[in-house]
């Protein structure tokens, strides 16, 4: 009885090996069907062709313009908060160098962090559009995404910034700018 099992579970076993070279050779021998994928099938759910409104509104959300626009926005908004956070922290606002012993009045200080504010915001707003706008065209240009296109534009955007001030400041604004977004680029990739 005991040779019958064996001779079952050897004949099995055989009937196994057979079943599984012939999944094998259908999976990635000579028997394997390449299908094309259709790019409207994700995960076997169907989706609907895009309209010609939805292609339109996608190149212009993709455009340099508009990523531009979305940076000045938030560098705008981020650097209003960024204002009036330093101007609430600071001692001096409010303080007027004719009266020193004389405390300001909560309008004067609302007054300097509303300045403050603005003053930041502005700037932010700036140096966002500059950056995004100098990005996105350098990276249409090359026609890569990589993080070269930041530290070009970082340089770009800090030689700007600085050459206002002189030569000597536009190289090490275009400098220390490179180096700040080569360093966020190394972070977030």
């Amino acid at each position: 009885a005991a040779r019958d099992t064996g001779a079952v579970n050897e004949g099995h076993a055989g009937n196994c090996s057979l079943l599984y070279s012939l999944i094998l050779d259908h999976l990635i021998g000579g028997k394997r069907q390449i299908k094309d994928l259709n790019p409207t099938v994700m995960g076997a759910l169907p989706s609907p062709q895009k309209t010609e409104e939805q292609k339109m509104i996608e190149r212009g959300m993709e455009s340099c313009a508009f990523k531009s626009l979305i940076a000045c926005v938030g560098g705008f908004v981020l650097g209003g908060a960024f204002g009036v956070f330093t101007a609430g922290i600071d001692s001096n606002v409010g303080f007027d160098p004719k009266d020193p012993l004389r405390t300001p009045t909560a309008r004067e200080v609302l007054r300097d962090m509303g300045q403050r504010g603005m003053s930041y915001a502005k700037n932010f707003a700036i140096v966002g559009a500059m950056f995004s706008c100098t990005e996105c065209l350098i990276e249409s240009h090359r026609g890569k995404s990589d993080w070269k296109n930041a530290v070009y534009s970082g340089c770009i955007t800090g030689g700007a910034i600085g050459f206002r001030a002189g030569l000597k400041a536009g190289v090490l604004g275009c400098g220390g700018f490179a180096a700040f977004s080569a360093a966020i680029e190394y972070y977030l990739r």
